[in-house]
Formats: C-alpha cells, sequence, structure tokens
C-alpha cells in the first residue's frame, strides 16, 4: 500500500479524532479539513482547502479505506469514517500507534506511548513496544526500526503507508507545508526513489536515509533550542 500525503492526513485524522471524540464521529468535510488542518499534534502542520481534502478521501474511498456516511437521523451532510481497523485487521492500541507515526512522523517508543494516551491506553512501554514489534513482523509490515543516529539514544519507528514511509508532507500550489526548505537547501530532503530512477534495490536504502535524515534535523533543532541558539 503506497498512499499520497493527502489521503494520509486524511485517513490519520479520521482514525485520531474516532478514537479521541467519538461524539463528533464520523465527521463531516468541514470537520474533516479541519482535523488535517490541525496546528496541534501535526507534524509537519498543512494547509489544506476543502477542495484538496475531499479529493483525498475520496482516493482513499476507492481503495476501500474510507466509508461515505449518507445523510440520517437529522443530519444533513455526507459524513466520512475510515475503514482501516477492518481492512488491516488491527485493534484500538495498533491503530492508534499507526495513526500517531503518520500525524507526526518517526516516534520512539515513549513519545509514542505520551501521544496516544487520549486514543489507546497502554499500561507501560512494554505494550507499545510489544504492539510496535508486532506491527513491524506482519506479512506486510506496518512499521519499521529506524537505525539509531549519531548521539541518539532511544531507536525511532516509522509507518510503511507511503514509499519512504516519514511524516507527511505538503500538497503543492498554496497548500504547502509550513516549514519546508526551498530548493537547493542542504537541508532538504534526498530526492524521491522515483524521481532519481535508482538501479534495482536501493529503493528501499534511499528510503531510509531520507528517514534517518528527517531524524537527525528534528534532533539538531531540539539541541539548537537547549542551548538556546
Amino acid at each position: 500500500m503506497e498512499l499520497g500525503p493527502e489521503e494520509l492526513r486524511v485517513l490519520g485524522s479520521l482514525v485520531e479524532k474516532e478514537l479521541t471524540t467519538p461524539q463528533q464521529y464520523p465527521l463531516t468535510l468541514h470537520a474533516l479539513a479541519l482535523a488535517c488542518n490541525q496546528v496541534s499534534n501535526r507534524e509537519p502542520v498543512v494547509h489544506y482547502d476543502e477542495a484538496t481534502v475531499e479529493a483525498a478521501v475520496t482516493r482513499a474511498k476507492t481503495l476501500g479505506l474510507v466509508r461515505f456516511v449518507h445523510p440520517s437521523h437529522g443530519r444533513s451532510a455526507l459524513r466520512y469514517r475510515h475503514e482501516l481497523a477492518e481492512q488491516l485487521a488491527l485493534g484500538e492500541q495498533p491503530l492508534a500507534l499507526l495513526a500517531v507515526l503518520v500525524l507526526r512522523g518517526p516516534q520512539t517508543a515513549g513519545e509514542l506511548r505520551a501521544r496516544t494516551e487520549r486514543m489507546a491506553g497502554f499500561g507501560d512501554l512494554s505494550e507499545v513496544e510489544a504492539e510496535l514489534e508486532a506491527l513491524a513482523r506482519r506479512e506486510e509490515p506496518l512499521v519499521a526500526r529506524m537505525p539509531r543516529g549519531p548521539g541518539q539514544k532511544e531507536d525511532r519507528f516509522r509507518h510503511l503507508l507511503a514509499p519512504a514511509g516519514p511524516a507527511v508532507a505538503g500538497g503543492p500550489g498554496p497548500d504547502v507545508t509550513i516549514g519546508d526548505p526551498a530548493p537547493g537547501d542542504p537541508a532538504a530532503p534526498l530526492p524521491s526513489p522515483a524521481a532519481s530512477a535508482p538501479l534495482p534495490g536501493l529503493a528501499g536504502e534511499l528510503a531510509e536515509l531520507r528517514a534517518e535524515v528527517v531524524a537527525l534535523r528534528r534532533d539538531l533543532d531540539e539541541l539548537r533550542a537547549q542551548l538556546g541558539a
């Protein structure tokens, strides 16, 4: 399964809202757009208009990952719900972990435990690690452990619902991600496997390198903040 950035943001937002605000779920198009563009618990922050969100949720429906809920019981607007739990055979805990990885990019087990607290309760860190390992050992893995970079004390995990598996990127045109590096910036992500046309067998290595660059940039930013730079 290789989902685009808009589909990933839509699916992650639907899962999050189902688990944190079930009384408001399924979501209308307007509510889903607000969830996608939310500033908190999103990395990166994006600005999708409703047309972009509608196109993304429609593409996800063609993959069987979203269901349209037609108006009934006094409701007047079409609503949307995800089908990830059914299609991927996921319980509440692994579904929450996957959603947070989709919405916030690579994270440690400790970060995931803290950030899934409102979505699914984990007794301790070992439960989180067990669920992550189970997701990584599936016939078609949904997460992968990232190599520990220089200065890093803990392993990070990333989702595998997209070719490179890092955080969701912003859309084209006016709906761009806040903080994207400018073209030619040394900090810009490496080219995607499709764009660089690597030799067979190198696509996976390029994906790992891209994920490491994202993690290293985040660690550098944290270090600068600690030093007051």
